[in-house]
C-alpha cells in the first residue's frame, strides 16, 4: 500500500501537517494540497475548485483533512463537493475523511451541522470511503482556555461535557486507515477521560502555577444542552492513551 499517491488536504493545518509527517516516515509518496503557493504543496482551492483536477492526477488515496470552522459551507460542504468531482473523474480508489464526534447529535451548532452534511456528501459518493470522528483536540481546548483567559473574569460554559484527545493520536489512526482498505463508518475515538469545560480550565491554571477563579456560566438553548447531554462523547471508545493532565505536562517540558 506505500506504492500509493497519497494527497493530504489541509496537510499544512495542526492534524495533517501530522499526518503528513507520518506518512512520510513510513516511505508513503505523499503530497499536500494547499490554495497558497508554499514550497512542496500542490495547488488546488477547495473554495472555487481551481486546480483540484490537477492537484488529484495520478493519485489513489485523499486524506481529507481540511476544513474551515469560519466558512464551513464553502469549505467544507462546497469544497468537498467539489474535490469529490475531481476525484471521481481521477479514478481515486479511496477517500479518508475525519470528522466531529456527535456532529449528527449537536447540529444546532452550525459548524457540526455542516461537518455533518459533508459526511452525507462523501457516503454518497462513487468513492469508496472511510470516515472517522474524533472528539476534540486538547490543542483546541488550550486554545479556547487560553483565548478567555485574556479576560478579566474567567468563565467557562456550565456543565459542557468534552472528552479531549491529543491530535497526534487522531494522526496515528488517520494513517492506519489511509494505508488499509475503505472502511466506511469506523469507530469513533476520543480521549482518556470525559471533562468539564470548567474542570479543564482549573486543571490548566494548577498546572500553569496560577491561580484564579474559574467562573461557570449557564448557557441557554439546544446547542449547550446538547453540549451538556453529553452529544460531544464517546465514552466507550477511549482511543487516547495522553490525559489532560498529562497533555499540560508535555507542554510545560516544550516551554
Amino acid at each position: 500500500m506505500n506504492a500509493s499517491k497519497i494527497l493530504v488536504t489541509g496537510g499544512t493545518g495542526s492534524l495533517g501537517s501530522l499526518v503528513v509527517d507520518r506518512l512520510q516516515t513510513a516511505d508513503c509518496n505523499v503530497q499536500v494540497l494547499s490554495h497558497s503557493k508554499r514550497p512542496g504543496t500542490v495547488q488546488g482551492d477547495l473554495l472555487t475548485g481551481e486546480g483540484l483536477e490537477q492537484a488529484v492526477e495520478g493519485i489513489d488515496v485523499i486524506v481529507h483533512c481540511a476544513s474551515s470552522p469560519t466558512n464551513p459551507r464553502q469549505v467544507d460542504v462546497e469544497g468537498t463537493r467539489r474535490l469529490l468531482q475531481a476525484a471521481e473523474r481521477a479514478g481515486i480508489s479511496h477517500i479518508v475523511y475525519v470528522s466531529i464526534v456527535g456532529v449528527d447529535r449537536n447540529p444546532f451548532y452550525p459548524y457540526y451541522g455542516m461537518k455533518f452534511e459533508t459526511e452525507q456528501i462523501i457516503e454518497q459518493a462513487a468513492i469508496p470511503w472511510t470516515i472517522l470522528r474524533a472528539t476534540q483536540f486538547h490543542e483546541f481546548a488550550l486554545t479556547l482556555i487560553q483565548f478567555l483567559d485574556r479576560l478579566p473574569i474567567m468563565l467557562m460554559p456550565k456543565g459542557f461535557l468534552l472528552q479531549p484527545i491529543q491530535a497526534s493520536e487522531v494522526a496515528d489512526r488517520l494513517v492506519e486507515l489511509a494505508l488499509s482498505t475503505p472502511a466506511g463508518r469506523v469507530t469513533d475515538i476520543g480521549g482518556p477521560e470525559v471533562w468539564t469545560a470548567g474542570d479543564l480550565a482549573r486543571a490548566y491554571f494548577k498546572a500553569t502555577g496560577r491561580k484564579r477563579n474559574v467562573v461557570e456560566v449557564p448557557i441557554p438553548g439546544k446547542i449547550a444542552q446538547a453540549f451538556r447531554s453529553g452529544a460531544q462523547l464517546c465514552p466507550t471508545q477511549k482511543y487516547g492513551k495522553v490525559g489532560w493532565n498529562e497533555f499540560l505536562r508535555q507542554l510545560s517540558k516544550k516551554e
